[in-house]
């Protein structure tokens, strides 16, 4: 087994990647691919449809025009990213790859029918990806006969702006490819955050209470959006408050992530979806996208309640409950204390990592905060972390 081991190590290794095939020219698949031209990479864009195809090359031609215009290119940089990229519609075109990523639809059975394909096409050492945000990274690789070769590369929307990547391996995923892809993000100069496959992964996770405990505090009539929004961007220093941000990324989107999360983690009551959220989905009242949502974008939204206390309560409620499942992700090994704060900066774009900010606010008093709440509704989805208790006992950092 060890010799078998060490082999396999080389034999993945020794591919230095060069090539790479992304399957799914929608606005993910696209922004991977540019990003990758971008870096070196030969990059196949690959969609079954020529329209999808057409639209996502105008849209790579004009965001390098844009970053033309603005200097941050020049003409031959232009040329040559554009002369890495092919588009394509057939999968055969993935035969030379050294990595594939696929970013399609959330439907697993569209994944295994897709990787089928692939594995029967690619070489033995060409890696297997998928930038799923809601799928196990294990049932998607049970379609493979090498599972071992494959793992998920989640990107975030836009891909070429935002700085973080989260590489998840499953139980099946060797060492030397987790090794290899982490190489080949770090040479897209992309900031890697390695994680267990578990549901939403770190940033998925994590950030469920930051929409979850503001729809909660809205539906208890404690504030409306406005001023929700308005708390946490003045004292907590976000860019865009939970409703802004919910608008922002799409109430489908949004509520189908919750959605997904609650039932992949056995309904815990920390996950659980609101109504508000899924009857502004069940109407079409998505957010920007539709004009409406819980904002209406043909109006001017209002002013906050002028009450500098009421915000107070609603900032400190919010980020006890985001602190408790950063310390929840540490404790079940989700991922490193350090990787876990690089996740919420880096991929939601929070003023500061989670942990960090409790030792900064002091976690006797977060934990004091989610104790009070848990008393008054007798909800387990209050329920203190253990981890955090334990560092509060300790009375100095765990790590």
């Amino acid at each position: 087994p060890g010799f078998l081991r060490e082999t396999k190590t080389k034999f993945y290794r020794k591919v230095m990647t060069k090539r790479i095939f992304v399957v799914g020219a929608g606005t993910m698949g696209a922004g991977i691919a540019q990003l990758a031209a971008q870096n070196g990479f030969e990059t196949w864009l690959y969609d079954l449809s020529v329209d999808q195809l057409s639209k996502a090359q105008a849209g790579i031609n004009k965001s390098l025009t844009t970053l033309l215009e603005k200097g941050k290119i020049d003409a031959t940089s232009y040329e040559a990213i554009l002369g890495r990229i092919q588009f394509v519609n057939h999968l055969d075109a993935a035969q030379h790859a050294d990595l594939v990523i696929e970013a399609i639809v959330e439907n697993l059975t569209v994944k295994h029918e897709v990787f089928k394909a692939l594995e029967g096409l690619v070489s033995p050492t060409c890696i297997l990806a998928s930038n799923t945000s809601s799928l196990s990274i294990a049932s998607i690789s049970s379609a493979l006969k090498q599972p071992e070769r494959f793992l998920g590369i989640h990107f975030f929307n836009p891909a070429t702006l935002m700085p973080l990547v989260e590489i998840i391996p499953s139980v099946l995923t060797h060492e030397a490819v987790v090794a290899q892809a982490q190489e080949i993000i770090l040479a897209m100069g992309k900031t890697v955050a390695l994680c267990k496959d578990t549901p939403g992964f770190i940033v998925n996770r994590v950030a469920r209470p930051f929409y979850g405990e503001a729809l909660r505090i809205y539906e208890e009539g404690l504030a409306d959006f406005v001023t929700i929004d308005y708390a946490m961007t003045s004292i907590g220093g976000f860019k865009m408050g939970p409703f802004e941000l919910m608008d922002y990324i799409g109430n489908d989107v949004n509520y189908t992530v919750t959605e997904t999360v609650f039932e992949a983690f056995y309904y815990d009551p920390r996950f659980k979806p609101s109504f508000t959220q899924k009857r502004l989905k069940e109407a079409g009242l998505y957010g920007r996208k539709t004009g409406r949502g819980f904002y209406d974008y043909s109006m001017d939204r209002g002013n906050p309640t002028p009450d500098e206390a009421l915000h107070q309560v609603i900032f400190k409620r919010i980020i006890a409950m985001l602190i408790n499942e950063a310390y929840d992700a540490v404790l079940m090994q989700v991922a490193s204390p350090s990787d876990v704060d690089l996740a919420m900066m880096k991929g939601v774009n929070y003023p500061k990592g989670l942990l960090a900010w409790s030792e900064e606010i002091g976690p006797s008093e977060i934990l004091a905060q989610l104790n009070s709440l848990y008393e008054r509704y007798g909800e387990d989805r209050y329920r203190p972390n253990a981890l955090l208790k334990d560092r509060v006992n300790a009375g100095k950092p765990l790590w």
